[in-house]
């Protein structure tokens, strides 16, 4: 069998992010208390948020926080409509809009147990 060729549609780059370092609380002691090792990131793009405070090193918990990141719903979603507009040169909402325009909309009712097409509704 061949490898399979996957074509990169976009990339996200760290720019693309809003990474906040912050100070952790609860057990621990003084070095969770006074050093900056958490990580809170933000897509704003998506409005996805995650964060890590687990480990006691920052670069791991950033690490951390990308990967849950990644895989909320919200960054998923914009994930797979960024991924179609790109593939199909049309956002979501106008492949919508041309779909529910009248000319493209079929509308059936119900008359003695069967459907027929509704003349009087277009």
């Amino acid at each position: 069998m061949g490898k399979v060729m996957k074509e990169i549609l976009f990339s996200v780059t760290k720019k693309d992010f809003v990474i906040e370092p912050y100070k952790g609380s609860g057990k621990g002691g003084q070095h969770r208390n006074k050093t900056m090792s958490c990580c809170r990131i933000k897509h704003p793009e998506s409005k996805a948020v995650a964060q890590a405070c687990e480990e006691r090193d920052y670069h791991r918990n950033q690490k951390v926080a990308f990967r849950r990141l990644i895989k909320t719903p919200k960054f998923e979603i914009w994930r797979q409509r960024k991924a179609y507009e790109l593939r199909h040169s049309q956002t979501a909402e106008e492949k919508l809009e041309h779909a529910m325009q009248p000319k493209n909309i079929k509308v059936e009712v119900k008359v003695d147990g069967r459907w027929v097409e509704d003349k009087e509704g277009k």
